[in-house]
């Protein structure tokens, strides 16, 4: 691994069934691995990272997240051990979404409704439950993808409805 300290960012990218994936994260003491994610994007991405200048490719860095990438599209692994670190645009509404998100089980999906329910945003906060999870940096990984509407439509997804009904495809849990 690179040496580094705590405020260089590392990227590399993986190769998927989704297209190539920029990782980028950062040192943490604590992460599998030494890396903490904090952005996992899909080429074409509405939001994604782009690399900047500065930013150290680093792809032993990132080795196990890859391995477990690798694992789920393969459909070996239904969860990640990864570290996760806060980004540009983390708020603590979005964090809350975002751990809702989080607690589907693989196989399983969830509406925005109750999501929005699990955090205490019923009614008219619906619209920013939407607006959080659009704006997850870490697709794949945290599971945005079974989120659905409340007549089991699939709506929003980042890297695109295709991406999200290959992703549900994949985990068994696309709707009737």
């Amino acid at each position: 691994m690179t040496t580094t300290d705590m405020t260089t960012t590392l990227y590399t990218t993986v190769g998927s069934p989704l297209g190539e994936l920029l990782l980028v994260g950062r040192s943490s003491p604590t992460a599998p691995g030494g890396t903490a994610l904090v952005s996992l994007s899909l080429p074409g991405q509405k939001g994604a990272a782009v690399v900047e200048d500065g930013w150290v490719r680093d792809e032993a860095a990132f080795a196990g997240t890859a391995r477990q990438l690798t694992a789920y599209f393969a459909g070996e692994r239904t969860r990640f051990d990864v570290e996760y670190a806060d980004g540009p645009g983390a708020t603590d509404f979005r964090r809350r979404v975002w751990r809702a998100v989080e607690s589907i089980p693989y196989g399983r999906t969830a509406t925005y409704g109750q999501i929005a329910a699990a955090v205490g945003a019923s009614g008219a906060g619906v619209r920013a439950v939407g607006t959080a999870i659009g704006r997850n940096p870490l697709l794949v990984v945290r599971p945005c993808h079974r989120v659905i509407g409340s007549d089991g439509a699939l709506r929003g997804y980042a890297g695109g409805l295709a991406r999200k009904e290959h992703l549900l495809g994949l985990e068994g849990a696309l709707p009737a």
